[in-house]
């Protein structure tokens, strides 16, 4: 089965090209940038050795979905979708912070709380709490935009703030449009009988100077889900959660030895488990979204997508 590992297109008017964990940005003419979602997997902050049929057009689907599901109430950069695996949308200069909202105690938090803190980027969390219980109101804990690979780390307002990050005007925006879409996505997650638990927002400020929503958004790689099903029975109980996440494929790299550590092997990704997980993202694309999910044409992916991109760039406006 055909999969997207990476691609090295040359498109007209094309200046430069940024290849992430997952996603490759080309800049077309300082003008548009052009998303392409490769298949390719990373956990602990690894690329994984082998890809996952259909991630990409997953992610790439769930998010357009979310984007225009909030485009009422926060701008977003997005411009088009000329394939199942990209998304077009308008040059911006992103923000070098990540807006992690959460609304549970859980994932980094929950860790952070075990480990006997109260503060998490500058923010008190209540004393007394369980792992996955939900806070009071949902917290705002920033992460610095880690570049060529290091790791995100924690940071607070009052520090973003200090060091001139952002400037105060562009954070309080920042604020508030974390805040509408996750009492958005909180919405929309309920109607598929989910909690939307935490998430992460990227903006970014195009030419004209207005900041608007950037990158992926409410996707099972980007937040985390429990079925709204059981939860209270399960907290009541000190059981697990039942996620939807990609918390599935950490948890099977930790079973088998591998946390992204030095000396760490990952374990043989064996043609079974790449169909597993490819069916669990599948699950996942129709849990979020509540349709059937429609595999793309991948005999020929890349000529597949070339031609679409290319098609789009010099058709007429």
């Amino acid at each position: 089965m055909n999969t997207i590992n990476e691609t090295n297109f040359e498109f007209p008017k094309q200046k430069s090209v940024y290849k992430g964990k997952v996603r490759e940005v080309y800049n077309i003419n300082d003008e548009v940038l052009v998303m392409i979602a490769s298949d390719r997997l990373s956990a602990f902050d690894v690329i994984l050795p082998r890809q996952i049929p259909f991630k990409g057009q997953i992610l790439n689907q769930i998010a357009t979905k979310m984007l225009h599901a909030t485009s009422d109430i926060v701008p977003n950069w997005l411009a088009a979708t000329p394939d199942e695996n990209v998304a077009v949308g308008h040059l911006c200069n992103p923000f070098k912070v990540e807006m992690v909202i959460r609304g549970y105690l859980s994932g980094h938090a929950a860790r952070e709380y075990k480990a006997g803190k109260r503060i998490l980027c500058g923010v008190t969390m209540p004393e007394g709490m369980k792992e996955n219980d939900k806070f009071p109101s949902p917290i705002i804990t920033p992460s610095t935009k880690a570049e060529n690979g290091a790791h995100d780390e924690d940071i607070s307002r009052e520090a973003i703030l200090a060091n001139q990050v952002v400037s105060e005007e562009d954070y309080l925006v920042l604020e508030e449009y974390t805040r509408k879409l996750f009492a958005r996505g909180t919405v929309i997650a309920a109607k598929r009988d989910l909690i939307l638990v935490d998430t992460k927002y990227e903006f970014g400020k195009t030419k004209e100077g207005k900041i608007v929503l950037i990158d992926e958004i409410h996707t099972p790689d980007s937040s985390r889900y429990f079925y709204q099903e059981g939860y209270a029975e399960r907290q009541e109980k000190g059981e697990n959660q039942k996620q939807l996440s990609k918390e599935f494929v950490r948890q099977w790299l930790i079973e088998n030895g591998f946390q992204g550590l030095d000396g760490q092997k990952i374990p043989e990704m064996t043609d079974e488990k790449i169909i597993e997980i490819s069916n669990r993202y599948i699950e996942l694309y129709e849990q979020i979204t509540g349709e059937n999910f429609v595999k793309a044409n991948t005999e020929n992916v890349l000529q597949r997508i070339e031609k679409n991109i290319t098609k789009f760039l010099t058709s007429p406006n």
